[in-house]
């Protein structure tokens, strides 16, 4: 029996249980019973609760023909024998708000018609597009189902992959996209699950659990103090240097990306203003913020491209009859017009918000200190019906002024790292695609890193393109550039790209990789990923003598231990 002073303190304790917490007291006395076991010795159930979190997962399935669905059983239950609980969610049932408790996010997905999603999984599709939750605590994985044969192969599962880096969520495994005949990478695709959640599992059991202190991205001042064009005269492009200062330390990593949300341009703002009638003062309620028109519309809400959803809706609203396309907010109303300033108030009430956009850091805290951050940013210039238009955010970005502030997040990149100081890398970067390999190079010449570099970069010109020329140069004489292979397409009559360099250098390549080098390509995915993937595959076919089959499961072994990095868009 317990003596009178530990009853009543048990009864103190035990008074507040929920049925839950009383079903597990009464368990965990009838083991302290049961055997020599201490207090001490059992652990909490929030101890207990951490590591069964840490090895049970979400596997989601969006599917059109039935494909996906097939798929995601099957993985299940292999994932299942190895341990680990996996819990099978259909997209067309699953409720977006949940993604905000989950923990491990896996899912496939197949991509119809002209890269559209399933018909069960636009709701899902759209919800992701259309609002901005922060998925900061996600860990996630894509697997693209596709036929090659379209052109916009896998481009639904290429979509979810990229928004859901954009509102925070952590890519624990590389977006992997597979043809018809997807077996053998869908199972690959499972063993890298099982690898990585494992040894997150593991990692939990040795850790406490902290509470956690904040909550969304951390947001940074700085001042824009400097912004230089790379491009020379005779270049028809503009990419820009910008070098942003902070008075409050930096954290960040090479290979880490800087978040920007753009503002819309004033001219159009004004412009819609104009055309609808709306007092821009007026104060609009909307889902995250209650603010102005005009700020709504120059700050928050996406005007620049709105998805076919909005469009939809927005004919509803207008009693329009209205084509399903993409347009902008101030095309849409200059062809299908708004008949009141009331009206178009209701339109402001279906816009989505204003996305952030990615640039990948070109700096190191290393070498520049942990008050300044770079980036490199393409002025991004296209047609409309013979009217040229700016990219949204490197409009915004190359319109800077020295001395003007702008305010910015670090996104983490945890799959696109340095290797230890020891290892040799191989960086193949094209435009703008050099950015994080600067910091690389940086980084690396900072802290004195035995391993060799050697890059690949490639543009139009070598007169008005070569972006970062002196430094890179330096770097090459200093000996932190082992090798720097070039390639200007334009300045012979046969264009070479840097996959040409690579197959040129072959042998050397293969040499690295056997050697245990890691490769990392940043730049744009098509073509330029794509052909650089085929080159190694080549080379490893050629050089190691492999079969096609053999060469495929060489990169794809380097990929799952991270040493075939990928950041392309």
């Amino acid at each position: 029996m317990l003596s009178e002073t530990k009853l009543n303190a048990l009864k103190e304790i035990s008074g507040s249980f929920s049925r839950d917490e009383a079903v597990w007291a009464s368990g965990f006395l009838a083991g302290i019973a049961g055997s020599s076991v201490t207090v001490q010795d059992i652990p909490s159930p929030a101890a207990h609760a951490e590591t069964v979190s840490a090895k049970k997962i979400t596997l989601a399935y969006g599917t059109e023909t039935g494909n996906s669905k097939k798929l995601a059983v099957e993985l299940a239950g292999i994932i299942k024998k190895k341990g680990i609980q996996v819990k099978l969610a259909d997209l067309s049932q699953y409720k977006p708000k949940d993604l905000l408790k989950e923990d491990f996010f896996f899912i496939i997905i197949s991509t119809q018609g002209e890269g559209e999603p399933p018909i069960l999984a636009k709701k899902f599709y759209d919800h992701l597009h259309e609002n901005d939750p922060d998925l900061s605590n996600l860990k996630f994985g894509v697997l693209a189902l596709g036929d090659s044969s379209y052109p916009l192969f896998c481009k639904t599962g290429e979509d979810v992959d990229a928004r859901l880096e954009v509102l925070g969520a952590q890519r624990i495994i590389p977006l992997k996209k597979c043809d018809v005949d997807y077996e053998q990478e869908s199972h690959s695709w499972a063993e890298h699950i099982l690898n990585v959640v494992s040894k997150t599992a593991e990692s939990s059991q040795k850790s406490t659990i902290s509470p956690k202190t904040s909550t969304g991205r951390k947001k940074y001042q700085g001042k824009v103090s400097s912004i230089i064009n790379l491009n020379d005269i005779g270049s028809d492009k503009e990419t820009y240097h910008i070098e942003i200062e902070t008075e409050e330390p930096l954290v960040y990593s090479p290979g880490d990306a800087l978040g920007v949300m753009a503002f819309n341009p004033r001219t159009e703002v004004d412009e819609i203003i104009s055309l609808t009638g709306i007092d821009a003062q007026k104060q609009i309620v909307t889902s995250k913020i209650t603010a102005s028109a005009e700020e709504l519309l120059y700050k928050h809400l996406n005007i620049s491209y709105l998805l076919k959803s909005t469009v939809a809706q927005y004919a509803q609203i207008t009693g329009q009859n209205i084509p399903e396309v993409r347009l902008s907010l101030l095309d849409l109303l200059r062809i299908y017009p708004v008949k009141s300033a009331a009206e178009f108030e209701q339109v402001i009430g279906i816009l989505t918000g204003q996305s952030p956009r990615l640039y990948s850091i070109s700096s190191s805290l290393e070498a520049h200190g942990d008050t300044e951050i770079h980036i490199t940013v393409a002025k991004s210039e296209f047609l409309i019906s013979d009217k040229k238009q700016n990219g949204l955010c490197s409009g915004f970005l190359s319109a800077f002024n020295e001395g003007e502030d702008l305010e910015f997040y670090i996104q983490e990149a945890k799959h696109f790292r340095l290797p230890n100081q020891d290892k040799d890398i191989i960086m193949i970067g094209p435009g703008t695609g050099i950015a994080p390999f600067r910091s690389f190079l940086y980084e690396r010449d900072a802290i004195g890193a035995e391993g060799r570099n050697w890059l690949f970069f490639g543009d139009r010109n070598f007169v008005s393109d070569f972006l970062y020329q002196a430094e890179l140069q330096d770097f090459l004489k200093t000996g932190t550039l082992t090798h720097l292979d070039l390639a200007f397409s334009r300045d012979t009559a046969e264009k070479i790209y840097v996959q040409h360099r690579l197959k040129q250098k072959a042998q050397e390549v293969y040499h690295w990789l056997e050697g245990g080098a890691s490769v990392y390509i940043c730049g744009a995915k098509d073509p330029m990923s794509k052909d650089v993937e085929k080159t190694i595959l080549n080379i490893l076919q050629d050089k190691g003598k492999q079969t096609l089959e053999e060469a495929q499961a060489y990169l794809e072994e380097l990929e799952l231990s991270g040493r075939y990095v990928k950041d392309v868009y």
